[in-house]
C-alpha cells in the first residue's frame, strides 16, 4: 500500500523549495508592483509623508471617501433587507429545488459586469422598460431618473453583491438545528418570536459576514460607479484614475490607493474574527 506524505514529514529546506517558485510569481505579479505604489505615495525626492497630508486636507478627497463609504454601506444594507428574506426562502426549501435556485441566485457570477451594467441601463435608464411602462401607465407624466446617479450605483451595486450576501446568511441559516424550532413550536411561540429569539440570534454570524464582504468589495469599486454613477458619485478607486490618467498626480494616486488598500486589509482582517468566531461558536455547539 502506497504511503502518503503529509507536509510536516517535508524538511524546511524541501518546503522552502516547493513553495519557491509560487513565491517568486506572487512576488513578481503583486508584491513588486505593490511595493512601487507604496513607495511613489511616500517619495518625492525624499521620504515623505506630504502626499497622505494633502489627501487629509484635500476637500475632493474628503468627499469622495464619503461618498465611497455612503454608497458602500447604502448597497450593503440593501442587499441585506432584500438577500435576508431569499436566504430564508432557499433554507426552507427541500434540497433539490434549493439547487435549482441558488443556480439563479450564482446567475450574476457568470456574467461580465460590464454586460450586466449596460444591461441595467436598457431597464432602468430614461428609455428603458421601467420608464417606458410607468409612462405608458402614466401618460408620460412619470418618468424616475434611475441611472447615472447614486440610485444607479447603488442598483448596479445590488446586482453585483446581492449573491455574496444570500449565500453568507443561507450558510448560517441552514446550520441552525431545526430541533431548537420544533421544541419552541411545541411551548407555544409564534413564528415571529421563532424568528426574533431563535433565527435571527443564530444567523447573525452569516449577517456580520455577509455585510463586511459586501463593504469590502464595494469601496473597491471602479467600473459601476464609473459607468451607472453621475459626477457626484465618485469613489476612490475613480479617484485614483483621474489622478492617474486626467492630473498625471501619481504620488496622490499611490496614496489614495494605500489607504484604498489599507482600509479594504482592516475589513479582511475583521471578516477573519468574525469567521473564526463563528467557527468557534459553530464547534463549540
Amino acid at each position: 500500500m502506497a504511503s502518503s506524505t503529509s507536509a510536516s514529514d517535508l524538511g524546511p529546506g524541501t518546503a522552502l523549495l516547493l513553495l519557491a517558485p509560487l513565491t517568486v510569481l506572487m512576488a513578481a505579479i503583486l508584491l513588486y508592483p505593490l511595493g512601487v505604489i507604496v513607495w511613489t505615495s511616500v517619495n518625492n525626492g525624499g521620504f515623505t509623508l506630504s502626499a497622505y497630508a494633502d489627501l487629509a486636507q484635500s476637500t475632493l478627497f474628503l468627499k469622495v471617501l464619503r461618498n465611497t463609504f455612503e454608497i458602500a454601506i447604502g448597497g450593503t444594507l440593501m442587499s441585506l433587507v432584500i438577500g435576508y428574506p431569499v436566504a430564508m426562502h432557499l433554507a426552507a426549501q427541500p434540497p433539490t429545488r434549493r439547487t435549482a435556485y441558488l443556480i439563479m441566485v450564482m446567475l450574476p457570477f457568470w456574467t461580465s459586469i460590464l454586460v450586466k451594467s449596460f444591461a441595467l441601463v436598457a431597464v432602468f435608464g430614461n428609455q428603458g422598460l421601467v420608464n417606458q411602462l410607468l409612462g405608458f401607465l402614466s401618460g408620460g407624466a412619470i418618468k424616475l431618473p434611475m441611472m447615472f446617479n447614486r440610485v444607479g450605483v447603488i442598483l448596479g451595486m445590488l446586482n453585483f453583491l446581492l449573491p455574496f450576501m444570500i449565500l453568507s446568511i443561507l450558510g448560517s441559516l441552514l446550520s441552525i438545528d431545526r430541533r431548537l424550532i420544533l421544541a419552541a413550536e411545541t411551548m407555544g411561540a409564534g413564528p415571529l418570536r421563532i424568528f426574533w429569539r431563535i433565527t435571527l440570534p443564530l444567523s447573525m454570524p452569516g449577517m456580520i459576514a455577509g455585510i463586511l464582504i459586501n463593504v469590502t468589495l464595494s469601496i473597491g469599486m471602479y467600473i459601476t460607479p464609473a459607468l451607472l454613477g453621475g459626477r457626484q458619485d465618485m469613489m476612490v478607486a475613480n479617484l485614483v484614475d483621474f489622478y492617474t490618467r486626467q492630473t498625471l498626480d501619481w504620488t496622490a494616486a499611490s496614496a489614495s490607493a494605500v489607504v484604498l488598500l489599507v482600509l479594504s486589509g482592516l475589513l479582511v482582517a475583521l471578516l477573519g474574527r468574525v469567521r473564526g468566531a463563528a467557527g468557534l461558536s459553530g464547534a463549540g455547539a
